[in-house]
C-alpha cells in the first residue's frame, strides 16, 4: 500500500492506537489527515488513565504502570520524538529520564508483616527444589507448557517465599495464571531479578501515565491533523477472504454513533488497525460510602467486537479464553486523596522510604494481600498543592480483611481505608484520616485476563497470515518472547503492524535478552542463592 494515497482507520484510542498513528506519520509517511481514530468513549488512553474522581472530590487511577529501562525500547523509541507538555524543547523521553535521575525508586519496606513490621526482603527464601522448578520452567518450550498454570509447575514452598510475594504483587500474578506468561516475565525481566526487593530498576513518569504520556501524544497527533471521532463504537468488521492462498482484506467497519448505525467502506488502498479486548472493560467506580458493582455480562463493546471478529476466521483468536472467567481475573484498586498529611507522614516514617519515590509496599499477612504506592506529588498535573494521593490494590479481594471482617470486594472506600490504616499500625489516626480522605475504588473484571492460561491459537498474530490491509493491536495479540500487561507490548505491536503492512524499511528494536549478558546472568544467579 502507498501511504501517501491510503487512509487508515484505527479502532480505539488506547496507547496501541496512539502509537500506531505516530508510526504511520513518522515512519510510513502517511498524511495525518488520512488517519482516522474511532473511539467509543469520550476519553483517550485506554488503561493509561488518570483523572478526577467521577463520583466525589479527589482523583483516581485504575492502575499504575512501572516502566523499565532495558526492556522498553519500543516505548522509548516512540516517546523520544514527542514533545513534553511542559517544555516543547524537551521530549517525553528526556522528561522521564530527567525525572528518574532526580527521583530514584528505592524501597526500604517492600514486604510488611503483621504488627506491622518490615520484613527482610533481600533473602528470597528459595530452597533447592524451588530453584530446580524454576530452571525446569525456563528450559521447557512454550508448546510443551501449553495451558498449564503456575501452580502446576511449582510446589507449595515456592508460593510462600518472599520472592513470590514480591514478584506476584509487582506484576499482579495469581497462582492459577499461565505458566507461559510467567516464563516470559522471568526471561524478559531477568535484570530485575536481583533488585526486585528494592525496585531500583523501576522507571516512572513525572505524573500519572495519562498526563505524562497520553496527553502529549494527543496534542502531537492533533497538531499534525489526525481525524479524531469520539462516540463512534465499532461493532463489527467485514472481511473478504477469497481463499486458495489469496490475500484477505477488511472491507468495512460497522459503527454505532449517537445518530445511529452506519458502515464505513474501506477502499482498495485503505487499512484498519483493530484493538482487541480490554483489561479495563466494564470497570466500575465507588466512593467513600459505596461498593463498586462487579459486572459479569460484558456490557463494554471491546469484548463483543472481538467475539464478532473471531467468528470470521479460526486465526482471529479465541476471546473466551480471556474474558470467560471473571473470578480468576478480577481485582480492585483504590486511590486515596488526602487533605491532611498525617497518614502520609506515618507511611514515610514507618517505611523509611524517601517521599515520592513510588516504592511499592505489600502487606504479606493481610487477607486481601494489599499493596500500596505513594507516588511523587503532585501525581496529577492539575492537583492542588495541599492534596496528596496514595494508590493501592488487592489481589485476594474475595477473602475477609483482618480488621474489617468483609471481603474487599464488598467494602466501601472508607472500609478499605480503615483496613489499610490498621495494617499500617496507625489506628490512633483513624478518625482523623477518615475525616480528611476521599477514597475512590475501582472494580475491574478483566484486569489480569492477559495472564489467563492459553493455547497458541488463543491470541491472533498482529498481522495475520495473508492479511492485505488489516492488523490487530493491544494486549491480546501474539508476539513471541514479549510480555503482556506492559505499555511496551502495545507499542511494540503497533510498530510491528505499521512496519509490516506498509513495508517500512526501519529496524524494530530487538527484544532485550538479559541472559545473554554474563553480568546480568551472574547477578540473577547470585540472587537465587541468597
Amino acid at each position: 500500500m502507498n501511504p501517501k494515497t491510503s487512509h487508515s482507520w484505527l479502532v480505539g484510542s488506547g496507547i496501541a492506537s496512539l502509537a500506531t498513528a505516530v508510526f504511520l506519520i513518522r515512519d510510513a509517511g502517511m498524511p495525518a489527515e488520512h488517519i482516522h481514530i474511532l473511539e467509543a468513549s469520550g476519553e483517550d488512553g485506554g488503561a493509561l488513565d488518570g483523572a478526577r474522581s467521577p463520583l466525589q472530590a479527589g482523583f483516581v487511577t485504575r492502575g499504575g504502570r512501572m516502566l523499565e529501562e532495558e526492556a522498553y525500547q519500543c516505548l522509548w523509541n516512540l516517546l523520544e520524538h514527542i514533545p513534553s507538555l511542559e517544555d516543547p524543547h524537551v521530549t517525553v523521553r528526556q522528561e522521564i529520564l530527567a525525572f528518574n535521575e532526580r527521583i530514584k525508586t528505592e524501597s526500604h519496606a517492600r514486604l510488611v508483616g503483621a504488627g506491622p513490621r518490615i520484613l527482610s526482603a533481600a533473602d528470597y527464601g528459595f530452597n533447592d527444589r524451588d530453584r530446580l522448578e524454576m530452571i525446569r520452567l525456563l528450559a521447557t518450550p512454550e508448546w510443551a507448557l501449553g495451558t498449564r498454570r503456575i501452580d502446576e509447575i511449582f510446589s507449595e514452598h515456592f508460593f510462600r517465599t518472599p520472592f513470590w510475594q514480591m514478584w506476584r504483587t509487582t506484576f499482579a500474578f495469581q497462582n492459577w495464571h499461565s505458566a507461559i506468561e510467567l516464563k516470559r516475565y522471568f526471561l524478559r525481566f531477568v535484570q530485575e531479578f536481583p533488585r526486585i526487593h528494592t525496585l531500583s530498576g523501576v522507571r516512572r513518569t513525572k505524573y500519572n501515565q495519562y498526563d505524562s504520556m497520553v496527553r502529549p501524544l494527543q496534542r502531537w497527533l492533533l497538531t499534525q491533523g489526525v481525524d479524531w471521532r469520539h462516540g463512534a463504537r465499532v461493532t463489527d468488521v467485514d472481511f473478504d477472504d477469497p481463499g486458495a492462498g489469496r490475500e484477505r482484506r477488511a472491507t468495512g467497519l460497522r459503527v454505532h454513533t449517537g445518530s445511529g448505525d452506519t458502515r464505513i467502506d474501506l477502499g482498495e488502498r485503505d487499512s484498519v488497525f483493530i484493538t482487541l479486548g480490554s483489561i479495563t472493560a466494564d470497570a466500575t467506580y465507588a466512593g467513600n460510602d459505596s461498593v463498586p458493582e462487579l459486572i459479569r455480562d460484558q456490557r463494554d463493546g471491546a469484548w463483543s467486537l472481538w467475539r464478532s471478529i473471531a467468528r470470521k476466521a479460526p486465526d482471529f483468536g479465541r476471546p473466551l479464553a480471556f474474558c470467560g472467567n471473571v473470578d480468576e481475573n478480577k481485582w480492585e484498586s483504590f486511590t486515596l486523596t488526602l487533605r491532611d498529611g498525617a497518614l502520609l507522614r506515618h507511611i514515610i516514617e514507618f517505611s523509611n522510604n524517601e517521599p515520592g519515590t513510588g516504592a511499592l509496599m505489600t502487606f504479606v499477612d493481610s487477607g486481601w494481600l494489599m499493596s500500596i504506592v505513594v507516588p511523587y506529588q503532585p501525581h496529577f498535573a492539575d492537583m492542588p498543592e495541599d492534596l496528596h494521593t496514595v494508590w493501592g490494590y488487592g489481589l485476594f479481594i474475595d477473602a475477609p480483611g483482618d480488621f474489617v471482617k468483609k471481603p474487599m470486594s464488598q467494602c466501601t472506600g472508607h472500609e478499605i481505608l480503615t483496613e489499610l490504616v490498621h495494617q499500617l499500625g496507625a489506628g490512633d489516626l483513624l478518625e482523623q484520616v477518615l475525616a480528611s480522605t476521599d477514597v475512590t475504588t475501582v472494580m475491574m473484571p478483566y484486569a489480569s485476563a492477559v495472564f489467563s492460561p492459553r493455547s497458541p491459537q488463543d491470541r491472533p498474530l498482529v498481522v495475520p497470515e495473508r492479511s492485505a490491509n488489516f492488523a490487530f493491536l493491544g494486549q491480546f495479540t501474539e508476539m513471541p518472547e514479549d510480555v503482556v500487561f506492559t505499555v511496551e507490548y502495545s507499542v511494540h505491536g503497533a510498530m510491528q503492524a505499521v512496519y509490516q503492512l506498509f513495508g517500512v524499511d526501519k529496524p524494530i528494536p530487538p527484544i532485550y535478552h538479559g541472559l545473554l549478558d554474563p553480568h546480568v546472568g551472574l547477578k540473577a544467579l547470585e540472587a537465587a542463592f541468597r
